[in-house]
């Protein structure tokens, strides 16, 4: 069962079997053994079920889904069913059955509407704390985040945006290199990404490469992921000397990724909260069209 209040698969790192109980054995006067009685597995919502041997996936379960992975053990029956015109009295029954063994992995995506990707230290962590009541790691050296840590951001009292911080991504991360793919999956559920882009990276390297590269990793991990909406956010703008310094930053990122005059780049700095309404409600309004555009296909079919 996906249960929205459980977030990790820790319990099963430590325990690997899980036993319900056989069905109970039948008896004389017509007592049929009981079933066995179910046992319930919480998990994170987001969790894919995997079966070991087949590699078939069983179970892809969101918010409050339920499903059976091995039925369990048939109560056995008793005499009375044995009963025949010519043998009135049966004193036979029969045995209560095992439950179905099956080797399971279990494998746990994230559900988010947005997620938040870039370079080490672009200041994903930093947005995730100031606009959320998450309280990710922060701190000024790469890998800071070492699992993905999401956060609700609540515009007002009827609209929420869920966010997810992926640990940040470095060139070869679709092959395994650094966090790799260990992160890149949590990712493919989110309905947009954000891509922040450090206005002025400390290591001196160019915004508008480390933005390529990091799109770069996203469409060779996936096609559907790299076709992802996407807004593009110039972060750390508080460490630029004046506004006009900011709109030069902007007009540069513009410029070299030749983007149109609708496509939109947000200068945010999450230490002064420049910025950060402004890119939470177009997120909304991103997630909002994502919304109707489902909602068509669905009365369409």
């Amino acid at each position: 069962m996906a249960d929205p209040n459980v977030h990790t698969l820790m319990d099963f790192r430590h325990q690997h079997h899980w036993k319900a109980q056989r069905g109970e054995d039948g008896g004389h006067k017509n007592q049929t053994g009981g079933d066995g009685r179910d046992l319930v597995l919480r998990v994170p919502p987001g969790t894919i079920i995997h079966d070991e041997g087949t590699g078939e996936v069983v179970a892809d379960l969101g918010f409050g889904d339920r499903c059976v992975v091995a039925p369990g053990g048939v109560g056995g029956k008793g005499n009375d069913r044995f009963k025949s015109p010519t043998n009135q009295a049966p004193r036979e029954s029969t045995p209560g059955e095992p439950g179905v063994e099956r080797t399971l992995r279990l494998e746990l995506k994230l559900i988010a509407d947005v997620g938040l990707v870039g370079k080490p230290n672009a200041g994903k962590s930093t947005l995730l704390a100031s606009v959320t009541r998450a309280t990710p790691k922060i701190a000024n050296y790469p890998f800071t985040t070492l699992t993905p840590q999401l956060g609700i951001a609540e515009l007002d009292a009827e609209r929420r945006v869920v966010l997810a911080d992926i640990p940040g991504l470095i060139e070869g991360a679709s092959r395994g290199v650094g966090l790799g793919i260990e992160f890149l999956k949590h990712i493919e559920r989110t309905k947009m990404i954000v891509h922040l882009i450090e206005a002025r990276p400390e290591d001196e390297s160019d915004p508008l490469a480390n933005y390529r590269a990091i799109r770069a990793e996203l469409e060779a991990y996936s096609p559907l992921l790299g076709e992802k909406p996407e807004l593009i956010v110039l972060s750390k703008v508080d460490l630029l000397p004046d506004d006009s310094a900011r709109r030069a930053a902007v007009d540069r990122v513009r410029a070299g990724l030749r983007l149109g005059p609708r496509d939109e780049v947000f200068a945010i700095s999450s230490a002064t909260r420049t910025g950060l309404r402004e890119l939470l409600e177009a997120c909304w309004a991103h997630i909002e069209r994502e919304h109707e555009r489902a909602g068509a296909g669905s009365e369409s079919r």
